[in-house]
């Protein structure tokens, strides 16, 4: 609609809105942390959950209006009939820029339960953005360092068993929970320094998404491998949505049965862990090429 506006004039009209936008729905899903904190009882405690999702579902609606507003953004997705809104999902997608989340959430908010991130424990004591995790239910997890591990043996698995019990509360509510498995945003120079056998992707760590498996994977109804595309470039991503340059945004959707992971043999046994990483490397490799067709399509139809 603005789109004849110049890019920086669009820049701050962006910028001005989404600060609105996620500090009016960021305070209020603080508000009703901080209200679950005063009323401890399980059932109160469920239906204020349900409302803070909500309240993230009307951010990532506020977010598209936006986009709407200040870009003529084409979306290209695929693979969202065959998902439901009461699943269970464990999403693992590429990552390429600070804008993709809320394309995601945006694109995803319809069609499956609200995603949530496993967050490091240390996150849970920042002023708001703590509490307003903690209100979502993100779960938040202790990670022990190896070499506390190598000083005390008597603490292995113990982070498993604190992960499962922050994911109990899974079992009555629909979840969705995403992982980068990149674990890093992409960018040419990583690529290069990673020696990463992929033309479009780094390589991905299988560990981050078994140890998720091990934890909760019979609650999971699928596994959901996103791919996620910004065919004009993949540099910028962020400043050229909020200048109003990006046109085009794909994502596909590809619906795969959950991969039982046991803890006790893939943490223990390396063999496990390679053929897991192996499965995960074969996915990466389709992934790269799917991008490499959709780029050499786009390239095409300009």
């Amino acid at each position: 609609m603005l789109t004849f506006l110049p890019g920086l004039l669009l820049f701050i009209i962006s910028s001005t809105l989404l600060i609105i936008n996620t500090s009016l729905w960021g305070s209020l899903i603080t508000i009703g942390g901080i209200i679950k904190l005063l009323l401890p009882f399980i059932a109160v405690r469920r239906v204020l959950t349900k409302v803070m999702n909500r309240f993230m579902w009307a951010w990532a609606t506020c977010n598209g209006g936006i986009l709407y507003l200040i870009s003529n953004i084409e979306w290209d997705v695929s693979g969202l009939d065959k998902l439901d809104p009461n699943g269970w999902y464990l999403l693992i997608s590429n990552h390429i820029s600070g804008f993709d989340i809320a394309a995601q959430t945006y694109l995803l908010r319809n069609h499956i339960p609200m995603l949530k991130f496993f967050l490091k424990k240390e996150l849970l004591y920042v002023p708001i953005l703590g509490l307003g995790c903690w209100a979502l239910d993100m779960p938040f997890m202790n990670r022990t360092s190896p070499a506390k591990l190598k000083k005390n043996p008597k603490l292995k698995g113990k982070d498993l068993q604190t992960t499962r019990k922050a994911c109990e509360r899974f079992k009555h509510t629909p979840t969705s929970i995403i992982n980068y498995v990149e674990g890093s945003r992409f960018t040419e120079e990583k690529r290069q320094r990673q020696n990463s056998p992929y033309q479009h992707l780094l390589r991905p760590k299988a560990s981050g998404i078994a140890f998720t498996l091990s934890a909760m994977g019979e609650q999971f109804t699928n596994l959901l491998n996103i791919t996620l595309v910004y065919p004009e470039t993949s540099e910028r991503v962020l400043s050229n949505v909020m200048h109003g340059k990006t046109s085009k945004v794909v994502m596909r959707v590809d619906v795969l049965p959950v991969p039982h992971v046991d803890a006790n043999t893939y943490f223990n046994e390396p063999e496990t862990r390679v053929e897991f990483q192996r499965w995960l490397n074969k996915l990466w490799l389709d992934k790269d090429q799917l991008i490499e067709d959709i780029i050499q399509q786009h390239q095409q139809q300009k």
